[in-house]
């Protein structure tokens, strides 16, 4: 018998303004029994807050849940600090964090704060050594001397903790590549579904990378950024003109997460509010509570 092992989250507000809130629903997020908090990491607006610095307060709020963000601004954090920093939490909290990681986007954004930028190709590999040496920094063992084209370190100690799960918001085909190769789980961008193109474009190639490096394509598995709305009576249509989740019932949202899983392997969800908004405690309350239990018992 399959068992499926899915894992159900939810996306936090990082604005300054919503600082109260944000750790308020986290810590409501791990009583009802979710698995993940997540936060979006944007280190050059000041309106925002330093995404690790939510995380690390989220953890010492609660006992249960894992922290992520959503994913890690890697050209602004250096692939050794950002190994001691998630090995650090991990430490502190009994393992409870998930390392997600991006090559960067924003770059117009990402210079301000003083760092050189990167193209495409050389953001990707970036990515590429950075999730490679924090693995080597992490589970103990002898010091690591790696010099690489972006990352060099001499006879530095790893620490202790083991290493963590690394999850990528790959795009381009470069970057999935770099994802089949390295990482234990994507989350597609865009908030693409398991029915959308991207997806049954993006998919093999990830695929194809984990077997050519020997690995097991379905140990890289899929989580999914679902905005949507949780309604109190049926929606007419769950799906927009464009095939996009637009949400519905409580029941609407169980079949169809249950489909995902069953039918399309998806392997964990992160609900969001539908257009940017911030997720009320009702919604929040809804999704832990009654959505999240019945597909986990549907999917056994």
């Amino acid at each position: 018998m399959v068992k499926y092992d899915i894992r159900f989250g939810v996306g936090l507000s990082t604005a300054v303004g919503d600082a109260a809130e944000t750790l308020r629903k986290a810590v409501q997020a791990d009583r009802q029994g979710l698995d993940l908090v997540t936060v979006s990491d944007h280190p050059y607006f000041a309106e925002r807050l330093d995404a690790y610095s939510i995380i690390g307060m989220a953890l010492g709020a609660t006992s249960s849940i894992s922290g992520l963000v959503s994913v890690t601004n890697l050209p602004t954090r250096p692939a050794p600090m950002l190994a001691r920093t998630v090995t650090s939490l991990s430490t502190l909290s009994g393992g409870r964090i998930v390392l997600g990681i991006g090559a960067g986007g924003l770059w117009d954004d990402i210079a301000k704060l003083g760092v050189p930028r990167l193209g495409p190709g050389a953001a990707v590999r970036a990515m590429a050594e950075a999730m490679r040496l924090v693995r080597e920094l992490s589970g103990g063992g002898a010091p690591v001397t790696f010099e690489g084209e972006f990352y060099s370190v001499r006879d530095l100690e790893p620490a202790a903790s083991a290493a963590v799960p690394i999850w990528t918001g790959a795009v381009g085909p470069k970057s999935l590549a770099v994802t089949g190769t390295w990482a234990d789980g994507w989350i597609p961008g865009h908030a693409a579904d398991w029915l959308s193109p991207r997806f049954r474009e993006s998919r093999p190639i990830i695929d194809e990378a984990a077997a050519a490096a020997g690995r097991a394509p379905e140990d890289v598995v899929t989580i999914y950024n679902l905005p949507g709305s949780i309604t109190a009576a049926p929606a007419a249509r769950t799906r927009d003109a464009d095939g996009r989740w637009l949400g519905g019932s409580v029941r609407q949202w169980i079949d169809e997460l249950t489909g995902a899983v069953l039918d399309h392997g998806a392997a964990g969800f992160v609900l969001f509010a539908p257009g940017g908004s911030e997720q009320d405690e009702t919604g929040l309350a809804r999704w832990a509570q009654e959505i999240v239990p019945a597909v986990r018992e549907a999917v056994g």
